[in-house]
């Protein structure tokens, strides 16, 4: 093999993919036909459980360091406030909602990926492939071939590898055609607070519509508007082609989004320094598999929507953290043969569930049928995703109010370990790139003992890759252990999770529980994950 990997498309998710293969080991290769990255603000929401897991990736101060907050929301119609947000967070969200740029997002990924030793191929595209039962044959645009383990299509709406797997694309196209523009403007609106105003007929319907993001800088926004008779794109040449994405035809200019501010702006105001602007189309599609043998697909590939609520891009960021895990331990010869299906079983109903909502909230409002505001914010926050039908759960009991397989395991703060001089956090522990297994205790060193035997062979079942954690409770006294001793100072782990007595959690390298369970059965998860340990 040429590589393990090939990674076609090098947009957040692709970037995404290589870099949560190259933590673990895995040798990949990253293409994409544009010489340069697109300078353009498509995404521009990162939602604090992408914050999650920037962290874990390593880039969560760079992140935080080229964002600006969304404050909130004010909203008009025909010229006359009718709502404002003020957003505030529920405790449990650990992270604000940001407005980052896409071409931030990929520059920071792109400078992480290059820290582990991987730089993306520009220039050169994915034109077809031939897979075996060994391996893929990719065919590139500038006639070289490539053999690889695996090959993942984050190659976006138009994905050579989704059309090349023979996947279907069902879904359908949103009437309205917009133009977006990154522009400033010199109103007096706070800062951090997003715009939406709109002009509605005397039918009641919406005619007129301007949506403004903010964007880091001075009043800087990425705005979105109905696009003009003018401007509407050329689509009787292709209509059986996917509608979704940038517009190749006339790109607005700054006269263009001016005209839409003259009527919708809630306070005259000249917009100036336009960056960038262009003509976009929306679809709601989603595959019918989000894999076949040794390709997959992810992110737009796999499925696409508006982008009310800013999920797109943070749904395939997820996608990648859940594919790539599995495959790295496919590529070393430890995963159960079945494993990587479990990328379909999981994925596959989220984005379902995505595409969804977000068609919904396009033509409802963002929260619509939500019970509170505080669910519809968690929601939209990502932190709700689980895979409750995941066949690799264990333990799971859904009678139950605490957190179970196949959700998303909590942090915890306010912990203690030997060598540390202030209070730690559980996603701390969390940091590597291996499940890990926390194992509750009284501290006593007969229960330390017996956790350890349980340690040694959870070890061993996981080839190596697990780390172990005993937590004791405030106040015990340590005593001499083989498994790192972690105090739950505050007994606050032990409350996020609902744990009283000798218990066991394994948490998934994505950050997903696994297990929950007696520590003596632990192993039945680890056995729809691994392959049987000969040693």
């Amino acid at each position: 093999m040429d590589t393990d990997v090939l990674v076609a498309g090098a947009g957040p998710i692709g970037l995404t993919t290589a870099i949560e293969l190259r933590r673990r080991g895995i040798s990949c290769r990253i293409i994409d036909p544009l010489d340069e990255p697109r300078q353009y603000a498509k995404a521009v929401g990162i939602q604090p459980r992408t914050l999650e897991l920037f962290e874990n990736v390593g880039v969560l101060r760079q992140a935080l360091d080229a964002s600006t907050l969304m404050r909130g929301q004010i909203m008009y119609t025909n010229g006359v406030e009718v709502g404002r947000v003020d957003l505030t967070l529920p405790e449990d969200v650990p992270y604000w909602f940001l407005c980052l740029p896409q071409y931030s997002t990929e520059r920071i990924l792109t400078e992480r990926l290059a820290e582990l030793g991987t730089t993306v191929e520009r220039g050169v595209g994915l034109t077809a492939f031939e897979q075996s039962d060994d391996g893929v044959t990719c065919t590139l645009s500038d006639d070289s071939t490539v053999t690889a383990r695996y090959l993942v299509g984050s190659d976006g709406a138009h994905s050579v590898v989704r059309k090349g797997l023979g996947l279907s694309f069902e879904g359908g196209a949103f009437a309205e055609s917009y133009m977006l523009g990154d522009v400033e403007v010199d109103w007096s609106i706070p800062s951090g607070y997003s715009v939406r105003a709109n002009h509605t007929a005397d039918d009641g319907t919406t005619d007129d519509l301007l949506v403004c993001i903010p964007l880091p800088g001075h009043k800087r926004y990425r705005m979105s508007m109905l696009v003009p008779e003018e401007l509407m794109p050329d689509e009787s040449s292709n209509k059986a082609a996917v509608q979704h994405g940038f517009s190749t035809g006339t790109t607005p200019e700054l006269h263009h989004i001016q005209a839409v501010l003259d009527r919708l702006s809630p306070e005259p105001t000249t917009a100036s320094t336009l960056r960038w602007s262009s003509v976009f189309r929306i679809s709601h599609r989603i595959v019918d598999a989000y894999g076949r043998g040794r390709v997959f697909v992810a992110g737009d590939a796999a499925h696409i929507h508006p982008p009310t609520g800013a999920q797109g891009m943070n749904t395939g960021i997820q996608d990648a953290h859940n594919l790539a895990w599995k495959i790295a331990l496919a590529v070393k010869g430890v995963a159960k043969a079945d494993l990587l299906e479990t990328y379909d079983a999981e994925r596959r109903p989220v984005g379902e569930e995505v595409v969804g909502m977000t068609v919904r909230n396009a033509r409802e409002g963002i929260g619509s049928g939500e019970s509170s505001i505080d669910t519809a914010m968690r929601r939209q926050a990502q932190l709700l995703i689980d895979y409750s039908e995941s066949p690799l759960n264990t333990g799971r009991d859904s009678s139950s109010p605490h957190v179970q397989p196949g959700e998303r395991a909590p942090d915890a703060r306010g912990m203690r370990r030997d060598g540390v001089q202030y209070p730690i956090r559980l996603f701390d522990l969390l940091s590597g790139v291996d499940h890990t297994l926390l194992l509750t205790s009284d501290g006593s060193a007969e229960s330390i003992n017996s956790l350890e035997k349980v340690a040694d062979a959870a070890i061993r079942s996981a080839h190596g890759l697990l780390d172990v954690y005993a937590i004791v409770p405030p106040g015990t006294v340590t005593v001499d252990s083989l498994v790192p001793t972690i105090e739950d100072n505050a007994s606050q782990l032990c409350a996020a999770y609902g744990v009283e007595g000798t218990t066991a959690l394994v948490i998934r390298p994505d950050g997903y529980l696994g297990f929950r369970g007696h520590p003596e059965n632990v192993s039945d998860y680890f056995t729809k994950v691994f392959a049987v340990n000969q040693e």
